[in-house]
């Protein structure tokens, strides 16, 4: 039997292409994806931010990323679904690993985040990201903003995440208006998909809330995110509770009412045109899942982001047959 089996995350040398794996078995990254750091001729480089110190309800998404990996065994096994491609034939992906933060220094956690996604960045590289709760997203967003200047933000979720606060606190629900007071994003061409929480004020973002998208459906509101993005750059975040508890019990925040898994994943699959410079997937909560629900529909969401990024590269969507 050819050496070129089982355990490429360990021994795959190679960035282009994969090889067999037993989906029960072997060495965990995401999508199987090599483990490195050295970023010579990478196109994507996935990392895990391990860190839920900042929830208002229930903790647990530390270990999302963990999850994540897992849940994902079965996605590196066949070719790509709507898509009919190997992303991987033209996408080079590795898997970053974790980022390192000292949790007994709390005071560190936002510059650790930031240093290793600039690290990413400085090198050429898209950062795609496994939370994690939805604060690191803002560390993320400032390294995001020095390489690229202002961004839009295409945030899907249940919570505004723009709720007013001091501008020091480590909080998962306002870290979004601080990036905007902070000028790291462009609210003028941002969106908020799925938002079924009230706040006082928009704060200038156009909301998509989800008994809109229940209404208007999946193709009016692909419409009414690319036109308010533009060809601006994108910085594009899911918090997984944007999916409604029905479909995506794992996760600290649940909101009822949310989008159904088909709904977000219809969504998604027809942004490949947005000039997407970073991506991340937040809120997994592996304790309150059920059967690994809430972690394949992460998994899904970040596998699916890569294929966006791999028909950029030229990967070319095929036909699906159906009844």
């Amino acid at each position: 039997m050819s050496e070129s089996y089982g355990d490429q995350a360990a021994f795959k040398s190679e960035l282009l292409g994969r090889w067999p794996e037993m989906t029960y078995g072997g060495i965990l990254s995401f999508l199987r994806r090599p483990y490195r750091r050295d970023l010579t001729g990478v196109d994507v480089a996935v990392s895990g931010i391990p860190y839920d110190s900042a929830v208002t309800n229930r903790p647990g998404a530390r270990f999302g990323p963990r999850a994540i990996r897992a849940a994902s065994t079965q996605l590196a096994e066949l070719k790509s679904f709507p898509f009919g491609f190997d992303p991987f034939e033209v996408l080079s992906v590795v898997d970053y690993g974790d980022c390192f933060m000292d949790p007994h220094h709390p005071e560190t956690v936002v510059e650790s985040i930031q240093s290793h996604i600039a690290t990413v960045l400085k090198a050429g590289v898209i950062p795609l990201s496994l939370g994690g709760d939805h604060f690191v997203t803002y560390p993320i967003l400032r390294a995001i903003a020095e390489q690229h200047g202002a961004v839009a933000l295409l945030h899907f979720d249940a919570h505004c995440d723009t709720w007013d606060d001091d501008g020091t606190r480590f909080d998962h629900g306002s870290m979004f208006l601080r990036a905007k007071r902070e000028g790291l994003i462009d609210v003028d061409h941002s969106v908020q998909v799925g938002i079924r929480t009230y706040n006082d004020s928009d704060h200038g973002f156009e909301i998509l809330s989800a008994p809109w998208i229940h209404r208007h459906g999946i193709e009016e509101t692909v419409q009414r995110i690319k036109a308010r993005v533009g060809d601006k750059k994108v910085y594009l975040t899911f918090d997984i509770d944007c999916i409604d508890p029905a479909f995506a019990p794992g996760t600290g925040t649940p909101v009822v009412g949310g989008l159904s898994t088909a709904q977000a994943l219809g969504i998604v699959r027809e942004l490949g045109s947005l000039n997407l410079v970073g991506l991340d997937v937040m809120e997994v909560a592996p304790a309150y899942d059920v059967s690994e629900i809430t972690a394949i529909a992460g998994a899904t969401l970040a596998h699916d982001f890569l294929c966006l990024l791999a028909e950029k590269k030229g990967a070319k969507r095929l036909p699906v047959g159906h009844v």
